[in-house]
């Protein structure tokens, strides 16, 4: 997938704009039947589908990195109120950035859905249509796993709906939406291959299919079931020798890379700004706790470290060069080996502790790695320690790549890091964010479409 297609086509011209799932346009629109009539049209669509994955990016980054114990805003700055106040458990329903994400969250399951709606009635290949179909089901399990998970409770729409239809449709329990992500991502592992010629690198694929499916059911305790699908995916990838390599961007095809959000900083739109720049290190976002964590020895220290681009200055896991059109290109690195080896380590200790058992060797895995000795039984004696030990491993591995925040709630561990982290004292309803009561008012219901308690 080396250039991301973006279509102009009245359909998603429309789509692009719209504020929320209720001001989606009708499936039956004659400009959508007209545009699905070959296999290539719908290439064309799942290309669309993965390119509205790169605008959520940035959004992702404010919800999840800076609610979590990664990130402190010392005050807030011009434009940086928003992220103040997500930072600092102080947001309101009226939050712009909390209803830029649930739109275009939103937005991204109309692509989707584009796809799963037309793909039967169009005659080509029948395996390439079940990998197209399941391409559009991945996409838009992984973004309702960020909602469901964000959110709670959500609206359902797994077809294109017209606005009146939209205004009809509340907020279903967050049970029912983990049914729909894991029924997206079983067809998704069923249909998907287990990889692509280099040109199309970037596309879904079984292997993420189930390494996705093994954290939505890790986050819903569902241990077993999490390990045997995490199982399935061992010896599939391999961790690199030097962690700095999986970022580096001139081997962003590399072995430990699983899903990975793909841009291009040599073509206009496909790339982005620099991530978590800073033009004075002396004030760092990042946190004391966060900074101080690492061994001297520890491999990930420079990873966190800034290193300069031009004027300003930005962490080792996101450094690049600048492109001639004064941009940049990483990816964003949304599942790889190290963390499909820490789920499996986490599950298989929460099925029953075993001294110095498999769940030991994973966990050592990505510390030898890190150039840290190996733990043992002697070191965590027993299921509470070896969870606690994971649970800062991945402190450790992860900064910025949006683990932390929900490591916290799945582990029932956010408010005392918070408070460590930060210094704040959290409620349990700020596991949650505020739903946007610009959809609440759109709906006007709220017998079906009300408010997350607290706000």
């Amino acid at each position: 997938m080396q250039k991301i297609i973006y279509i102009l086509l009245a359909v998603f011209v429309f789509s692009s704009c719209s504020d929320s799932f209720t001001e989606i346009v009708s499936g039956n629109n004659p400009t959508t039947e007209s545009f699905y009539r070959n296999s290539d049209d719908f290439n064309a669509a799942v290309m669309a589908a993965y390119a509205k994955l790169q605008g959520q990016v940035s959004l992702y980054f404010e919800l999840s990195e800076w609610r979590s114990d990664n990130l402190d805003l010392g005050a807030p700055t011009a434009g940086t109120q928003d992220r103040f106040n997500i930072n600092k458990f102080q947001e309101t329903s009226a939050n712009e950035l909390i209803r830029d994400a649930w739109a275009n969250f939103y937005n991204g399951i109309f692509r989707a859905n584009t796809i799963t709606d037309n793909i039967t009635s169009v005659n080509f290949d029948e395996n390439l249509k079940k990998q197209y179909e399941a391409e559009a089901r991945f996409i838009r399990a992984l973004t309702y796993f960020n909602i469901v998970r964000l959110w709670g409770d959500a609206p359902i729409v797994l077809r294109v709906v017209s606005v009146e239809e939209s205004l009809g449709i509340g907020r279903s329990p967050a049970s029912e939406v983990y049914s729909v992500i894991e029924d997206d991502l079983q067809f998704a592992t069923a249909n998907l291959p287990s990889s692509y010629p280099a040109q199309d690198f970037g596309r879904a694929t079984s292997g993420a299919a189930k390494t996705l499916l093994g954290k939505v059911y890790l986050t819903q305790k569902r241990y077993s079931e999490a390990a045997n699908i995490l199982n399935e995916v061992v010896g599939q990838y391999s961790l690199l020798n030097d962690v700095s390599d999986v970022f580096d961007t001139e081997n962003k095809n590399n072995n430990e890379v699983i899903f990975s959000i793909r841009f291009n900083k040599e073509i206009a739109t496909e790339d982005h700004g620099l991530w978590f720049a800073v033009s004075d290190i002396s004030i760092s976002p990042f946190t004391s706790k966060l900074v101080n964590a690492y061994n001297l020895t520890d491999a990930r220290k420079s990873l966190i470290d800034f290193q300069a681009v031009g004027n300003l200055f930005v962490p080792g896991k996101f450094f690049d060069t600048e492109s001639s059109f004064r941009s940049f290109g990483n990816d964003y690195i949304l599942l790889r080996y190290a963390d499909l080896l820490l789920m499996l380590s986490e599950a298989l200790n929460e099925q029953g502790y075993q001294p110095n058992g498999t769940a030991f060797g994973y966990l050592n895995d990505i510390r030898e790695r890190a150039n840290l000795a190996p733990l043992s039984a002697t070191e965590l004696p027993d299921q509470v320690s070896f969870r606690e030990a994971v649970l800062n491993e991945r402190f450790l591995e992860f900064p910025f790549e949006g683990h932390r925040w929900f490591d916290l709630i799945r582990t029932n561990t956010a408010q005392n890091e918070i408070s460590t982290g930060i210094g704040i004292n959290i409620q349990d309803y700020q596991l949650l964010y505020p739903v946007p009561q610009a959809e609440i008012e759109k709906i006007n219901n709220t017998s079906i479409f009300d408010q997350n308690e607290g706000y």
